[in-house]
Parts: C-alpha cells; structure tokens; sequence
C-alpha cells in the first residue's frame, strides 16, 4: 500500500498528482492540507497522513483555509480520472467495489483504469480501498469505538478479516492500537556508528526497528510516535544485538541474523524476504526483485516496499538499485547507500 515516505515526498515537492488521493496533518497546529499546499512546509515528524479529510478531521485536524483540502481537488485532465477514483474509493470504502462498478464511476473501461492507476500511484484500486478501509477503522479505533463497531464502519466483513488483514498493518491487534498500544513494551538503544547515530528497538518477540539518523531526539521522536502509549525504556540488554549489527558494517563481515517483529503486508514482506537473498557485495534492481517474487509489473511498489523497510541493514534494502545501475534513494540517505554498498564491496 502507500507509504509514509513516498507521501512525504509528494508533499515536499507539492506533486500535482497526489492532489486528492491523501491529505496530511500537522500535529502542532492541527490543520490538514493538500500535498500541495503553498503553505510553509512543516518539518516531517510533525506530519501525519490520511487517506482522506474525514479521517483527519474525525482525529481532531481542520480543513485549511489557504489550500481547502475538504473541497475537489484542482481540475488535471491526465489524472483526472484517477482521482476521481480515488474520491469514489474513499467515500465507499465499506463497500466492495467492484473495478468494473469503479470503472463505470469514472467513464472508463476496468483494464485502462487499472494499468493507469497503477501507473500514477504503484498500486492497484483494491490496494488503495484497503489503505482507505484501515484508515477508516483506525479512526474508528482511535475515536473510542471497540473493535466489533469499527469492524463493521470500516467495511471489513469479519473478526477474523480485520485480524488478518488490519492487525499485520497495525503491528498488533486492533484492541491494543486502540489503546495506543499501551501496554506494549518496547526497548531501545541508540548508539554511535560510522553511519551516524543508530537506533535499536526490540518487543518481546524481536526487533521492530533499526533506525538511522544524526539526531538521538529525533530518532526517538520517531519511535514515539509509532508506539504512542507503550512502555518504551532504554535497555542496555540489547547491546548484544546491537554490536551484531555494527559488526555487519565492517568490510567483509556477514550479515546479522537476528530475530525482528515488523508490521508488513503481504507483498512487503516477499520483498523483505528476497532483498535477505541479495548476497554481499552484489546489487539487484527494482525490476530483478519484482520479477523475483512473481510481480514483473511492480518494481515501483518494489522501490516503495524498500522506502518503508523499518528494519534497516537487516533487511539489507540498500542493495537494491534503479534499472540502469543508477544508486537511486535511499531512506536513510544517499550518502549512506553509497558507503554501505562500498564497504560491502570490499574484502
């Protein structure tokens, strides 16, 4: 599904395209604009994303009044039946809807409508129903309705559906996100290393995030907010992981092996999985992982699933590279991707 990175980057460079496919909010001011508002940018761990503006205004946010996010998005005659599918998809998102019923919404045929829609944003139409289905029972959730009232707002058909696909997104079980996962506990270390400053966070069942920064603020900021009631303490018991990983960041050392507990959706995970594949010192492009995992079509949700990677050099997703050998991003930094694959190219 979408992810926050690839929105980010919409907003900072006000991408015409996204222009009704999401709204973000800025947590100090609680005001929900396009991404592209001309307002001044905020800074990014202040920012959060919703599929739509009712579900930034059930959390609290309001409309702005300079780029009026409530409103229709500005006429664009190439996409502008994308996001007419998009507001179509987000208004009905208890339903299931059909693509040929979708199609017929914006006067097109489902094979046009699906190939272009995947071409603008990654994903399919049902990709983006699901991420507007959980944004919706996570609002629900956070509005202080229990799971079985936001099971059925959401349009999830079942339980045993929102267990399935709604928990894996949401790292735990809807009663517990509901809760702002109090009662979760998450450890953490940051530390120093030749990549800047290096965050380790672990719960019971393994690590659920490696982060990389200049900042210990910010990289704890971060993990704040994706665990905003849990028990999160310093604990300098993972320092036996920790050195595991800086160790991995030595010329011709191996890769760690260890234990993670990340929230994943089923094609992220594939992916995740075959970039462990990738042997040191080698690369592989988008393209080559896609076709990999029986996806030929979708090296740019390959590129996403990449951005979004939480686990950083366990999942070694600086290996992967654009098609023409170019390095191409890297969440943590270009300068970064760089060192770590010249290092690993060394003996």
């Amino acid at each position: 599904m979408l992810n926050e990175t690839t929105l980010w980057d919409a907003v900072e460079t006000r991408d015409p395209q996204w222009d009704g496919v999401f709204v973000y909010g800025v947590q100090s001011t609680r005001v929900f604009c396009r991404p592209t508002c001309p307002s001044r940018r905020p800074k990014r761990e202040g920012v959060r994303f919703f599929a739509t503006p009712v579900a930034a205004a059930a959390e609290g946010f309001r409309a702005c009044r300079r780029c009026h996010p409530d409103g229709p998005a500005p006429a664009a005659p190439r996409i502008d039946r994308i996001r007419r599918a998009c507001a179509t998809i987000a208004e009905r998102s208890d339903e299931r809807l059909s693509l040929s019923a979708l199609a017929g919404t914006v006067g097109s045929n489902p094979h046009h409508l699906l190939r272009s829609f995947k071409q603008a944003l990654g994903i399919s139409p049902r990709d983006y129903a699901d991420w507007c289905r959980l944004g919706s029972f996570k609002a629900e959730l956070r509005a202080g309705e229990g799971v079985a009232a936001a099971t059925y707002a959401a349009g999830y058909g079942s339980a045993s559906r929102v267990y399935e696909r709604a928990a894996s997104s949401l790292g735990m079980t809807p009663a517990a996100y509901a809760r702002g996962a109090k009662g979760e506990s998450v450890r953490y270390v940051v530390t120093g290393s030749r990549l800047g400053r290096l965050l380790v966070a672990a719960t019971p069942r393994g690590i659920c995030a490696v982060k990389i920064g200049a900042s210990d603020r910010a990289l704890e900021a971060e993990l704040g907010r994706e665990f905003p009631l849990a028990r999160i303490s310093q604990d300098p018991e993972l320092e036996a992981w920790v050195a595991r990983i800086l160790k991995s960041l030595e010329p011709g050392a191996p890769d760690p092996r260890l234990p993670t507990d990340v929230r994943a959706t089923a094609f992220q995970r594939a992916v995740w999985k075959e970039l462990t594949r990738i042997p040191r010192g080698t690369t592989r492009s988008y393209q080559e992982v896609a076709r990999r995992i029986g996806k030929p079509a979708a090296a740019r949700a390959v590129a996403r699933a990449c951005a979004t990677n939480p686990v950083a050099l366990l999942v070694p997703c600086h290996r992967v590279v654009r098609g023409d050998g170019a390095e191409g991003r890297y969440r943590w930094g270009a300068d970064r991707k760089r060192a770590l694959l010249e290092s690993e190219r060394s003996r």
